[in-house]
Parts: structure tokens; sequence; C-alpha cells
């Protein structure tokens, strides 16, 4: 692949209105597979990095990513901000993930797994015998935890001097534990994605979100999503209660004047 045909098959997953470069280095490189220069638009790769074109495109649409959340930045700055902040935020990897699944569709990159049946039986075992398992073993920790509280409360004993000294186990660690195992959650997902679900308090988003990693969406695209649903709430819906807040507060300050005026009375 040379440059244009690189970046025709970007144009291909997601169109631009800023224009950019795409420049194969011809070298190798031991600390990056490629860049992107904001100030210039240009998409940098290191391309005898790289054993195939299919390896190549990964990087490619790595960067091309940068590149469009710079655009989404300077067209909600009016152009004043690159996005100069941390790079590989958690909207950045929801952005990568869905531009390869349309890479995927469209055949310009392939995952390859089936072509790697010794990768795809690991895959499996990892999948079956660690992951899920290693969920199932959270889930009766949390048991585990709970039961240990009771007893804690039944003894005088203050649980969190339990969780610090006795478990020697971080309180937040603790707490994560005993929540994914109250909200009974599929342990296919693994320890780190049971507590990604459990922190969303809505019962319908956590089901959603679940059975979204479940069918195989990245943990950041899920977040990113579950975050985007909560920003797409209704205004109006927004600004009733926000007018709520605004009455109980005036009804709590009236009530403090009204006391105040009547203690003024006597003095």
């Amino acid at each position: 692949m040379n440059n244009d045909a690189i970046k025709e098959m970007l144009l291909k997953l997601e169109n631009t209105d800023i224009d950019f470069t795409v420049t194969l280095s011809g070298k190798e490189s031991p600390k990056v597979n490629g860049l992107y220069k904001p100030d210039t638009h240009e998409i940098i790769l290191h391309n005898k990095n790289f054993k195939s074109d299919n390896m190549m495109v990964y990087t490619a649409i790595h960067e091309y990513t940068h590149h469009l959340l710079t655009e989404k930045k300077l067209d909600e700055t009016n152009g004043l901000d690159y996005g100069s902040g941390r790079a590989h935020t958690n909207e950045f990897w929801a952005k990568f993930h869905s531009l390869l699944e349309i890479a995927e569709q469209q055949g310009l990159y392939v995952m390859g797994l089936e072509d790697a049946p010794e990768l795809a039986a690991l895959t499996e075992d990892i999948r079956k015998n660690y992951i899920e398992k290693n969920g199932e073993l959270m889930l009766e920790f949390g048991k585990k935890l709970k039961e240990a509280h009771d007893l804690c409360e039944k003894a005088n004993i203050r649980y969190e001097d339990y969780i610090d000294r006795i478990l020697r186990l971080p309180r937040t660690a603790a707490t994560s534990i005993r929540k994914i195992s109250r909200d009974n959650l599929n342990p296919a997902l693994g320890y780190d994605n049971m507590k990604i679900v459990s922190a969303i308090s809505n019962p319908q988003k956590r089901t959603e979100a679940e059975e979204q990693i479940l069918a195989g969406k990245s943990p950041d695209t899920v977040r990113q999503m579950m975050k985007k649903k909560v920003e797409d709430i209704d205004v109006r819906t927004r600004l009733e209660k926000e007018k709520k807040r605004l009455e109980k507060t005036i009804e709590q300050l009236s009530s403090r004047l009204e006391m105040v005026e009547e203690k003024l009375s006597v003095l």
C-alpha cells in the first residue's frame, strides 16, 4: 500500500472536512509504529515495523482516529484548541474500535483469528477457564465479604477495620466486589468488566451494557455509549430537575429568612 491508497482507505471509514496527509517513512522505529501531527494534520507510518499491510492498516486507523478527534476538538473550540491533553482517552478508544468495526465490515481490515487455530483455542481456554472463572470467584468472594460484614456487626467489630487490617484489602476493592455480587452479573464478563457494569445505577442500562460486552463490544465502547446516553438526556428533563432543586433551595432559604427576621424582631 502507498500513501494515496492508505488515505483513500481511511476516507472510506469516515469522511473529514480537514485535509490530511499520509506518509510512509520507509523506516523502522523501536518506539512507535506511527504518529499523528495535529498542527500539520500529518499521519506518519513507520512501515518497516509491519509484517503485513493488515497490521499497517490497524496503525493507520489508530492515527486517523487522532485526526478525527482533533477535527472534533477544533470544531468545538472554533479552531482554538487542537486537543493537547491526554491523547488516549476513553473517547479515543471507543472511536478507534468503532472505526475498526467499520473497516472489518468493509473488508479493509481483518482480525485473522480464524487463520490462527492455536490462538483461537487458547482464546477459548482463557475466556472459559480464566476470565469467566475469575468472575465466578469474585461473585463468591462478594458473598463471603457480605457474610464477614454481618459477623462483624454481630461481634461489635468495625467492618472497615477488619477490611483494612485483618484482610488487608483496599476498601474500594471490597466495595466493588460486594457490589458485583449483589448485582449478580454474568461471570463471563470477567471481573474488570463486571466492575464497569455494576457502576451503572440504572438496572435497564446495566443489563444493556452487559449484553453489549458479551456481544463483543469493547469496554471502552460501552463506557462511551453509556456516557453519551447520559449526555443525551432530554433538555426539558434536565431543566425540570433544575427547577425542582431551585424551588427546594428557595423554600429552605425563605424558611431561614423568616426565622432570622423573627429573632431580629425581639432584639
